[in-house]
């Protein structure tokens, strides 16, 4: 029964309620009996009397070594507090609070602070006054006194993030600020300087609540930046944050170093790209940002992050473009672009059975290995013509080994040759790549044309070497890519004997397209033969080179009976070549004969003759077998006996040194008297030439006439005979005759051996 009653007591509604205030009431006594306790151990904070508490800290004063910068703040009447910075001196420090509002009245004071801020709180339409005691074992007691409404506590903070940029020569501040402040916040203001100056420039009011820009700034400068947003009603303070430091600007761009690309064995159809560059000034840059793409514009665009100067990518065969540049946390340098090429190793470009079909200008067919489907399902495909930019087209397949793609945004042309490159894609969620970097694989690379056509230009440069014979070396230089209008498929080599208006049978020779020379064989020698080339297409032969012409060699016969005789005469010259050469040159070019031994001297036997002789000896030659002919007449009379004995003695006249001495010193003497005997000797000359029958012989008649002049006993023993035997008639005659003597000129030059001849 009893438990029943307790039961139904503490079922009843009533008594359940007084059960409740009565465990509220004990933890209520449980806190006020130890919040005292507590609060003793942190901070004293209670009710006072402003006349008791400023009579217990009187002996405090202001002092410029002491407490310091009380301010008080708070937002939007609520979560007030105050902030101070402690004093220069003391040890074992601690701070008293306390806040009066005299107008309430009502005082508060908080003991025992050890920090340097208190949360307070106040009422809202009443002034109010704040103090804090800064205490030290030390030092005497200072104070720092606070004095505001509560409307000029309400503080907008500084912007909690600050973006600076710096683009060329301006600076651009970005802010956002707090939440609680946003609202309340228009516009801000942005002072400047230069690092390490002493004084700010004036501040820069923004238009906008979150940026401004800040122009006409040195690009080279390191600035100091401070923010403050605007004060306002609800904004009444408004500090500045911190100092931020802008550095100058980045301008030069980085510069790359080297760049390698590396197959990769273990996947196919992929490449490991690595670059290093360096940037000029070190110091002033914080990292890089690495952007990279296709060339085709296909997207999305990579953007990498790296303090390291360097980076490593694992690419495609396709071709791509990087930029890098340098920053900090203000500004970019410029980019530096680097062109990373479409990769042609054929040899490393998939099984080499990508096939494609042109059905017309804007449709194709491009088709693959069957046994692809169970691997891949998404690919791109990239189709260009040679130096423009590329096309692509990304689709999904998983049923076909082929694609057709149609409605193409240009259209192919005409003799255009295209390359078109495969991609496969390991990400089977979707097709379009999410990122550059080791996201696909090519497959293969093949070319083709929409329609093709003949070459529309012929080799060049061709040339001949080695020509032998009957075999010659040609050499050509290729066509031109853009004019052989579709795949070449060989040359072909024209060429025909080349005669003097003859027609020759023309010849053909086909040799393949990777060949740039060609060695003929089977030529005629001593041939001249004219070349052509064309290049050929499956649209047909393109135009033929200017023709080219050369010349075979002369066969030259040789044998080995023809070298051993040529050997033997050798050998006879050397052995009897002296004798037999003496002996030619006495035959075909002898020395001049002796006067004396010739057989072409006439000897004169008559007196008749030798009268004529005299006569002639002073006759002016007028036509002789000469160039020119000079006589010169000799007066003196020469004493015929010391004559003789000199022509005895010399067979030559050009031998005897004494009679060429003496006529040549009686030339001078006898050149008065030439004119004296001119009419007498040319009467004679006429008479006594004219009737003797006396033929002359060559240039030696003159020497046999003057040994004829001299008598037969003199001349048969001139040793023996002392006196000249002759008549006094003679010896008269050859007194009173001139001694003459005349020089003769060959049709040649004159020169030391010229020949001499005397006339008596």
């Amino acid at each position: 029964m009893l438990g029943r009653r307790v039961q139904n007591v503490y079922s009843d509604p009533k008594y359940y309620l007084l059960g409740g205030y009565l465990h509220i009431l004990i933890f209520g006594l449980m806190l006020v009996l130890y919040i005292p306790i507590f609060s003793h151990v942190q901070v004293s904070a209670v009710k006072c009397k402003s006349k008791n508490i400023s009579g217990k800290y009187q002996h405090c004063g202001i002092h410029s070594d002491g407490v310091h910068n009380l301010d008080c703040f708070g937002k939007y009447m609520h979560d007030n507090k105050c902030t101070w910075e402690p004093g220069k001196r003391g040890s074992n420090k601690s701070y008293t609070l306390i806040l009066q509002q005299p107008d309430k009245p009502h005082c508060y004071v908080s003991y025992n602070i050890e920090g340097f801020n208190k949360k307070i709180r106040i009422f809202s339409h009443h002034n109010l006054t704040v103090e804090v005691f800064e205490i030290s074992e030390t030092t005497n007691c200072t104070k720092a006194v606070f004095k505001g409404s509560p409307k000029s506590l309400a503080r907008c903070d500084p912007p909690k993030d600050v973006l600076l940029s710096r683009p060329p020569g301006d600076l651009q501040v970005n802010v956002s600020w707090h939440p609680d402040d946003v609202k309340y916040i228009s516009k801000f203001s942005v002072r400047y300087k230069v690092l390490g100056s002493h004084s700010w420039k004036k501040s820069v009011e923004s238009q906008y609540p979150n940026a401004v820009r800040l122009e006409k700034l040195n690009s080279s400068l390191v600035y100091a930046v401070q923010i403050q947003c605007v004060t306002s009603d609800k904004c009444s303070q408004c500090p500045w944050s911190k100092t931020y430091t802008v550095p100058s600007e980045l301008k030069t761009p980085p510069i790359i170093i080297s760049s390698k690309y590396t197959d990769i064995k273990e996947i196919t159809g992929r490449r490991l790209f690595s670059i290093t560059w360096k940037f000029p000034v070190k110091e002033l840059c914080d990292g890089y940002r690495v952007t990279i793409w296709k060339e085709s514009g296909e997207p999305p665009q990579d953007q990498m992050t790296t303090s390291e100067p360097e980076i490593k990518l694992v690419l495609s065969y396709s071709a791509y473009q990087l930029n890098i540049r340098a920053f900090n946390n203000v500004s970019f340098s410029s980019a530096v672009t680097h062109i990373i090429p479409q990769y042609e190793d054929t040899n490393n470009s998939g099984d080499r059975r990508l096939n494609v079909t042109v059905h017309n200008s804007t449709a194709f067919t491009i088709s693959w290995r069957t046994d692809l489907i169970t691997m891949y399902v998404c690919y791109s495909v990239e189709w260009m013509e040679k130096e423009h930019s590329a096309h692509y087209r990304s689709f999904f397949e998983d049923s076909d080994s082929n694609k057709t793609l149609s409605s193409l945004s240009e259209h192919l042309e005409p003799f255009k040759r295209y390359s078109i490159t495969l991609h496969l894609r390991t990400n089977k969620n979707t097709c379009n790549m999410k990122y550059i970097n080791n996201s696909e694989s090519t497959y293969g690379t093949t070319e083709f044309y929409y329609i093709e056509g003949s070459p529309v230009s012929s080799p060049a440069n061709i040339s001949f070497h080695n020509v032998t014979v009957n075999s010659a070396v040609l050499q050509w230089s290729n066509i031109q890519e853009e004019d052989l209008r579709g795949f070449l498929l060989g040359y072909i080599i024209h060429y025909t004997e080349s005669h003097y208006r003859e027609t020759s049978t023309e010849h053909n020779i086909t040799v393949d397209p990777g060949f740039t020379s060609f060695h003929m064989e089977n030529l005629k020698s001593g041939t001249a033969y004219q070349v052509q080339i064309s290049g050929f297409t499956s649209a047909g032969a393109g135009i033929r080179s200017v023709p080219s012409v050369f010349k075979t060699d002369h066969k030259v016969t040789f044998s080995i009976s023809g070298a051993i005789t040529a050997l033997i005469f050798v050998a006879f010259l050397l052995l009897f070549g002296s004798p037999v050469i003496k002996r030619a040159k006495a035959i075909m070019w002898p020395s001049i004969p002796n006067p004396g031994h010739s057989n072409a001297v006439q000897i004169i036997e008559s007196p008749s003759q030798l009268k004529l002789l005299v006569a002639l000896a002073t006759l002016k030659v007028e036509e002789w077998d000469t160039k020119s002919l000079q006589l010169l007449e000799k007066e003196a009379v020469i004493p015929l006996a010391s004559v003789l004995p000199l022509l005895r003695n010399c067979e030559d006249v050009r031998d005897c040194p004494e009679i060429t001495h003496t006529w040549s010193e009686m030339d001078s003497d006898s050149a008065s008297e030439d004119n004296l005997h001119d009419d007498t000797l040319q009467d004679t000359q006429s008479t006594q030439f004219q009737s003797s029958p006396l033929p002359f012989a060559g240039g030696y008649t003159t020497m046999e006439m003057l040994h004829t002049l001299i008598p037969q006993g003199m001349a048969a023993d001139s040793s023996n005979t002392p006196s000249i035997e002759s008549t006094p008639e003679d010896l008269t005659m050859l007194k009173s005759m001139k001694l003459d003597y005349m020089r003769q000129f060959s049709s040649s030059p004159p020169s030391d051996s010229e020949h001499m001849s005397t006339i008596l």
